[in-house]
């Protein structure tokens, strides 16, 4: 009998190899470079200002440089509550009760609302560390240049890959009813992967506040 062949390795982020996992893909490792990749993803205008902002020589300012252990506790403590929220949501506790017909509804709305919360949260705190930035020295206010412009660039198609998010758990939520509906046991496991998804996205939107903190920390 012929041995099934195994599924290959899905290497990257944890977020991405558990979405591949829970949708049951294979994941192709990519066939450009990262650089390759973001000139298809820059439109002329992004293209401009990010070239601008690579050549510009901005000047530090003059003002006092808040605390980097300052920030760094912000980050921290928003971070805290990011994941306290997605581990403490009641939807996701194990053992919760099972409705007699389980819906995905509400957990999509959960998921919804925890991205929500996640953008806004990164989003503010990835601003705020950009404005400490040109408080340290020019080589940080050029950073903060370069990192506004990315972000104006890549935040839209960021925004279309995460929102499919809570598609591809809804198609784990009925396979998981559909294998297992005899089971008491199936929505605790779905309840475990989307607390794991959502915490790998949490780690994810925390990168480039945790690349900021890095460099304003840097001597």
């Amino acid at each position: 009998m012929a041995q099934a062949a195994l599924r290959p390795t899905v290497r990257g982020p944890t977020f991405i190899r558990l979405l591949a996992r829970l949708a049951e893909i294979d994941v192709a490792a990519p066939g450009q470079s990262l650089p390759d990749r973001l000139g298809q993803w820059l439109d002329w205008n992004h293209a401009l200002s990010l070239a601008a902002a690579l050549d510009g020589q901005p000047a530090a300012s003059e003002a006092a440089a808040p605390a980097p252990d300052d920030l760094q506790a912000e980050c921290a403590r928003a971070r805290e509550t990011l994941a306290t929220a997605i581990k403490d949501a009641p939807l996701l506790a194990p053992g919760a009760s099972m409705p007699a017909e389980p819906d995905y509804a509400p957990y999509r709305q959960l998921c919804l609302t925890r991205q929500r919360a996640l953008q806004a949260t990164t989003g503010r705190l990835r601003g705020k560390l950009r404005d400490a930035l040109p408080l340290g020295s020019p080589g940080l206010a050029h950073l903060a240049e370069v990192d506004a412009v990315m972000e104006a660039a890549l935040t839209p198609r960021e925004h279309a890959l995460l929102a499919k998010v809570p598609e591809l758990l809804g198609q784990r939520f009925e396979r998981l009813r559909a294998a297992g509906h005899a089971s008491a046991t199936w929505l605790d496991g779905f309840r475990r992967d989307m607390q794991s998804v959502l915490l790998a996205e949490l780690d994810l939107r925390f990168q480039p506040v945790d690349a900021l903190l890095a460099a304003l920390r840097t001597p």
